[in-house]
């Protein structure tokens, strides 16, 4: 294969990855680090440094939409960026130590666990029945607009939401991607924030925490400008389509569509590190 059709290809499967990314909150990532090592045979390390200079594409594009849409819930995010930022910077140290097949068996465990979260049957508006004094110290409750009017939402749990996007973090710095699948957990779950303010405030986050990572990937060598540049931009154009499309989209349907990617992909990613394929 020459490198111009090895470049086009990527670039083609990264505006998919950046698409899916976008509508579900969770990251290109979760499509982009499968592709390039199950399909084009790149070494795992350097699809995950190819994936967080993605992460960071994708929430830059996406994020800007969002914010404009008035989805977004900014303060939040700014707030648990706090932890997901100091569990990404431990999560790439961990990489380094980590055997390729041990990440490849916790990658496909994550995405399955990620097509769990999203076939959960959820009401798009939360209706809170307890207060939490945090979220009112800290001004994190807001308002998101509907086709009919604007909705107003609390957060609850905040020290609970909190702790959780440390682990949110630790997994992108060892994976790659932009840990959405724990970050819509802590939000749409524990904090009980409607899923389109998740998603969105989601897709706001993941490029910090990516930066975080990605720079300890950069000193190690594992940033190939070769694979970064198609996947930025196939994955930065997908991520902008992917938000004007979700503004009015049925949420129960991307979830839907996202589950069956994202498992048939998990169970090759799977079988591929137990058989140590990597």
């Amino acid at each position: 294969m020459s490198i111009i059709i090895f470049t086009i290809l990527i670039f083609f499967g990264s505006l998919l990855a950046g698409f899916l990314g976008s509508l579900t909150g969770l990251g290109g990532g979760f499509v982009i680090i499968p592709m390039l090592t199950l399909l084009f045979g790149v070494d795992i390390r350097y699809a995950i440094g190819a994936s967080l200079v993605a992460v960071i594409a994708t929430s830059s594009g996406a994020a800007a939409a969002y914010v404009k849409e008035g989805i977004t819930n900014i303060r939040l995010g700014m707030f648990l960026e706090i932890a997901t930022t100091t569990g990404a910077v431990l999560g790439a140290y961990i990489a380094a130590y980590t055997p390729v097949n041990t990440i490849a068996i916790i990658f496909g465990g994550i995405l399955i666990f990620s097509a769990y979260l999203s076939l959960k049957k959820k009401s798009e508006t939360i209706l809170q029945t307890t207060k939490s004094k945090l979220s009112f110290t800290f001004k994190l409750n807001g308002t998101y607009p509907t086709p009919e009017r604007e909705i107003g939402y609390k957060v609850t749990n905040v020290i609970g939401g909190f702790f959780t996007m440390v682990g949110a973090g630790l997994l992108s710095g060892l994976l790659g991607v932009g840990s959405g699948a724990l970050k819509v957990l802590a939000m749409d779950n524990i904090m009980r924030i409607p899923f389109k303010v998740s998603t969105t405030t989601s897709n706001f986050m993941i490029g910090v925490t990516a930066a975080a990572s990605a720079g300890i990937y950069l000193y190690r060598g594992y940033i190939d400008p070769g694979i970064c540049l198609p996947v930025t931009l196939g994955v930065l154009g997908g991520a902008l389509v992917g938000s004007k499309f979700l503004t009015n989209a049925k949420t129960s349907r991307l979830r839907q569509i996202f589950a069956f990617v994202i498992i048939a992909i998990a169970l090759e990613m799977l079988y591929n590190g137990f058989n140590k394929k990597f």
